[in-house]
């Protein structure tokens, strides 16, 4: 089942919450325009579901879209059902899944402040394989005929 953008957040350095700028372009291979995590390796756009972030909003109501860093904050559309190799259309762009989840080597703001942190369970991180731009409302779907290894359709 399709889901939708809710959120296009970018953040000029690392290490801070994400703004929701609305819409971005998603440059190949390398991520977010205008985004301090662009280029990093393999983990070049990370995305969210905004159904975690409203349970973790229960314990801190300040938190929303960009508060966890993430990129591209998804609705209707189980991120957590993805896995590595997997392809997902977003907006105009094909990203690919490059890693579910990631180690916290230091508990952020958040953790500290509510005793929890999604990010390192939850998100899910992707390298762009093709191109685009992505707008709040744009769909979010698994790539028919894109699995690993195969051409983008």
């Amino acid at each position: 089942m399709a889901g939708k953008i809710v959120a296009v957040c970018v953040a000029p350095a690392k290490g801070i919450p994400k703004e929701d700028v609305g819409e971005g372009l998603l440059v190949e291979e390398e991520g977010l325009e205008g985004d301090a995590h662009r280029g990093f390796a393999h983990r070049q756009v990370s995305l969210l579901n905004a159904e975690d972030i409203a349970r973790a909003r229960e314990k801190m109501p300040s938190l929303g879209p960009g508060s966890f860093a993430e990129n591209l904050t998804v609705e209707g559309f189980d991120l957590g059902q993805l896995k590595v190799g997997d392809r997902i259309t977003v907006g105009d762009a094909l990203l690919e899944v490059s890693q579910v989840g990631k180690e916290c080597h230091t508990r952020c703001a958040i953790h500290h402040a509510t005793g929890d942190c999604i990010m390192p369970r939850q998100g899910v991180f992707c390298r762009v394989r093709r191109g685009g731009w992505v707008r709040r409302n744009d769909l979010v779907d698994r790539a028919h005929g894109a699995g690993p290894g195969e051409a983008p359709a």
